[in-house]
């Protein structure tokens, strides 16, 4: 996998650099903030959704979740910390 979605976090600060380590080529990041992005699309060349459970709302983790069921993309849920991103990307 190559192509990863953050979803939630006002910024990742270094988690970025070391999700690149994890061999990450392409890290989109959506905040999640503003009410919009609920209609967003899940870009095609996305292989894997991460969702930062600590900073989302209820309806767009719910919304990104059934976009993903109908790409068949996988969704991983983590806090914002980079010891339970590693934990959760170690079993993928």
């Amino acid at each position: 996998m190559t192509s990863l979605m953050v979803v939630g976090a006002d910024h990742l600060g270094n988690i970025q650099d070391k999700l690149k380590t994890f061999g990450f080529e392409d890290i989109v990041h959506v905040d999640g903030r503003k009410v919009q992005v609920v209609k967003r699309s899940i870009p095609d060349h996305v292989d894997l959704i991460l969702v930062l459970t600590d900073y989302i709302n209820h309806n767009l983790a719910k919304v990104i979740k059934q976009k993903a069921k109908e790409c068949n993309k996988p969704v991983y849920y983590c806090k914002r910390s980079w010891s339970s991103i590693q934990q959760t990307l170690s079993r993928v």
